[in-house]
């Protein structure tokens, strides 16, 4: 028994030290770290489709085959490549392998793999014995990327390779660079034969990107530029490479960079070279503490999985920016910056996630940005990583920014941080309502959510946004004891309900109106509208608008009405922020179901392509190369809006089902991922997806409710017929950490609840009495009727609640 486990630690340690010496230098190959872990597979057909690796400091974008091709939009052909806001580095890079006098380019990888914290591509080198894998990863809180190369030779005989690697730089400014003096200039490389190392610098700027590897390498001395991007430089290093026979050699390349100095972009890449393996398993650790924060369990297993991997898109989503920041950017490949927003959904879901850290910088930056820019309270739409600000605000921003304190609040009891922003909560009620509202009805004009010209009256979404605004904030200022506040604000909140009920909703088209708008107003976007429906080969949506046009100039009054035309998604907003009474919003929600398709609801309901919705599709398919457009497509955000919207009215089985065709966008492209447009259109990782998960499954099919500043939790769970168990696991509540877990068959339903605080109450409440007996740690309790639910308060930490007939 001795001797056997002394050979096999014999091997094992011949093994690790194998891998120490191929790196060179004594370092530990990363590769081992991923085989040790759980990643997903991706799938053939979608190889020529991006990936990203990311970390809070850079991140690298490429397609899954290994390929760096120009891709985006946003700064046109730019978007890929390695990024270190506010700059980029590199569009990328290729490695060739060479056998004699036969080359090929691992450009084509037949496997790609996708880890919470890292990447692996698999070639075949066409009829050689190799076997080559790519690993990367992006470390925490460091500016540079870590790649290894695995190379096994197959065969029984020793082969002598070159290993080419050939990098393309691309210093540049981020979008927008222009307005803050960001100007790009030529890339000038130079190459440390001692070092083994290239740096390069854009030659009118402090931006430097060096790379190279612990192997020694001979530099090709003639360095070119892309033909299309004269800016750039192209370098290529040769290293010689012998395999032995049954053997794996690895090849490690660091690359890391800097937006201020080249000691800077030093200090990164020497950290990185030298401890990669170390700030790999720190990650990983992190990672791996992440996930067991708030867990969750179903016994819908692709629900679970989506849900942990959630959590690892959004932390792909932190940039960690100098002079400005630490935040979650909206999505990777084209929207790597910062939205209001985007943030006010997805903070809404990361704070039921566990993310507080996270939640307060991003909500510190945002507003800080838009006190810069505006000074009044008004919220900014979109800024740029560099500071400038391409839009400072649509209307219905500043109001979801102060729903999102109280929502935060909510979860954290922080009475400081409702202090600290209440200033600006009150700033921004006065220039909603102040600067947008000339005709004083408590609803304001401008744009909202949706982005289509022409629609800057007043819109559904910021009616409803505003109204929810102003009863939040009436709630805050109870808390802080403002009440003459309190009460004009909820007074205000009340008023616009009433209006919202009484002058959106459109009863012959059972749904909410998009705007209110005079007749001449109305008349120009249903022509505009007859176009687009048009366009898309949409018939059923042109003759529906061509009536709706014969009926709008057939109407003699000129006075504002609502009009249901584009049947947008923000037509549910007031299901969404639960203001519809039932018997409308019963109606308003059917409606709604009409348009969606396999994969969600569409942004715009007349773009509702019949004929393509008869079968699941690529999307990106249907589109080509064209132009990118938002034009016909299906989101995660509309669908997670209607999701929240069923299951306020207590349709849990209509709510599962929707998340359900969200779910099927999971991996469908970039495994590990849920892209923008479902199914794989748009960006490969979207922040906001989280609102899709996070509130209907923590708060709605869980009921869990929290307000941490009165140590009170509410619990409602309100469960679809397809969830028989399930359990959440560390959701931080102010300081208590709770746990919640059920099980129900056809005669009871049994309900555990663990706090680790004992002084905290607990009101389970339930909107019927579906089960006649109630039971609290094995003792019958009558539940109470009390605004509208029956509920019982459990003052023990630790209470297995059954309900049963």
């Amino acid at each position: 028994m001795k001797k056997t486990t002394y050979i096999f630690l014999k091997i094992i340690i011949g093994s690790f030290l194998f891998s120490f010496v191929a790196l060179g230098q004594g370092k530990q190959s990363i590769s081992l770290l991923f085989q040790n872990s759980v990643g997903l597979k991706g799938k053939q057909s979608f190889l020529k489709t991006p990936f990203n690796t990311a970390g809070d400091k850079l991140y690298m974008v490429g397609h899954q085959d290994g390929s760096f091709p120009d891709l985006g939009w946003h700064v046109k052909d730019e978007m890929g490549g390695i990024w270190h806001h506010p700059i980029k580095l590199m569009d990328g890079f290729t490695a060739r392998i060479t056998i004699g006098t036969k080359s090929y380019n691992l450009d084509k990888a037949i496997s790609f793999v996708n880890f919470p914290f890292g990447n692996k591509h698999s070639y075949v080198v066409g009829s050689t014995p190799l076997q080559i894998d790519r690993y990367q990863f992006v470390p925490d809180q460091l500016a540079g990327v870590q790649i290894e190369y695995a190379i096994k030779n197959t065969s029984n005989q020793s082969l002598r390779i070159q290993f080419q690697l050939e990098a393309i730089s691309n210093l540049m400014p981020v979008w927008l660079g222009e307005r803050t003096g960001m100007i790009d200039s030529k890339d000038k490389a130079s190459f440390n034969p001692l070092l083994n190392r290239w740096m390069v610098k854009d030659s009118l700027n402090p931006w430097y990107v060096v790379y190279g590897s612990t192997i020694k390498g001979l530099a090709n001395p003639t360095i070119l530029s892309k033909q299309n991007k004269p800016n750039t430089s192209i370098t290529k290093t040769v290293y010689e490479i012998e395999l032995k026979p049954n053997a794996v050699v690895y090849i490690p390349f660091t690359i890391a960079g800097s937006a201020h100095s080249s000691e800077i972009a030093l200090k990164n890449y020497e950290r990185l070279q030298a401890s990669a393996a170390i700030l790999l398993q720190q990650k990983k650790a992190r990672l791996d503490n992440l996930n067991k924060t708030v867990q969750l369990k179903l016994n819908d297993k692709a629900i679970e999985q989506s849900f942990e991997w959630l959590k690892y898109n959004s932390d792909w989503l932190v940039a960690d920016v100098e002079g400005m920041g630490r935040g979650i950017v909206a999505g990777l490949p084209d929207y790597p910056w910062w939205f209001g927003g985007d943030m006010a959904y997805t903070l809404k879901g990361l704070i039921a996630m566990g993310r507080k850290d996270l939640v307060y910088s991003s909500i510190d930056l945002i507003q800080r940005i838009s006190e810069k820019q505006n000074g009044n309270g008004r919220i900014v739409h979109e800024v740029s990583t560099n500071g400038a600000v391409f839009n400072p605000g649509n209307v219905n921003e500043t109001p979801q920014f102060i729903s999102l304190i109280w929502e935060v609040f909510c979860w954290t009891g922080d009475l400081a941080f409702l202090e600290k922003y209440f200033p600006a909560v009150e700033k921004g009620l006065n220039w909603v309502l102040n600067e947008n509202d000339k005709d004083a009805n408590l609803l304001p004009d401008g744009a909202g959510m949706m982005e289509i010209h022409g629609l800057t009256s007043e819109m559904i979404d910021v009616a409803a946004y505003t109204q929810k605004a102003f009863a939040d904030a009436a709630q805050m200022a109870m808390v802080l004891k403002k009440l003459d506040l309190s009460i004009d604000y909820q007074q205000k909140a009340d008023r616009i309900k009433e209006t919202i009920n009484a002058q959106f909703w459109v009863e012959k088209n059972q749904s909410y109106a998009d705007f209110i708008a005079t007749k001449s107003q109305a008349l120009h976007l249903i022509s505009d509208a007859i176009v687009r429906a048009d366009t898309l080969g949409n018939d059923w949506a042109v003759n529906a608008l061509k009536l709706l046009q014969d009926q709008t100039i057939k109407d003699t009054s000129n006075q504002p009405k609502g009009f249901a035309l584009h049947h947008n998604w923000v037509v549910n907003t007031p299901m969404e922020t639960g203001i519809a009474p039932k018997e409308i919003a019963i109606k308003a929600l059917n409606t709604a179901k009409q348009f969606s398709n396999p994969f969600g609801m569409y942004v715009t309901g007349i773009d509702k392509n019949i004929k393509r919705d008869a079968g699941e599709y690529s999307y990106a398919a249907s589109v080509g190369k064209n132009d990118f457009t938002y034009t016909g497509t299906v989101m995660t955000l509309p669908t997670a809006v209607q999701i929240i919207s069923e299951n306020n009215y207590g349709r849990t089985n209509e709510a599962f089902a929707l998340l359900k065709k969200v779910d099927k966008t999971f991996g469908y492209a970039l495994p590990g991922s849920m892209y923008e447009v479902s199914p794989d259109y748009g960006m490969m990782t979207q922040a906001w997806n989280v609102y899709a998960y996070c509130v209907p499954i923590v708060k709605q099919f869980f009921g869990i409710k929290p307000n941490a500043f009165d140590r009170e939790i509410v619990l409602e769970p309100l469960l679809p017929d397809s969830l028989t168990n399930g359990k959440i696991e560390k959701l931080l509540i102010g300081n208590n950490l709770l746990s919640v877990s059920f099980n129900r068959n056809s005669k009871a339903l049994k309900i555990n609840v663990a706090q680790s605080q004992k002084n905290w109450k607990l009101l389970f409440k339930q909107p019927s009495l579906h089960y006649s007996i109630w039971k609290v740690n094995n003792k019958l309790v009558k539940p109470l009727w009390k605004d509208g639910y029956w509920q019982i308060i459990v003052n023990e930490p630790i209470a297995d609640i059954v309900l049963s007939n």
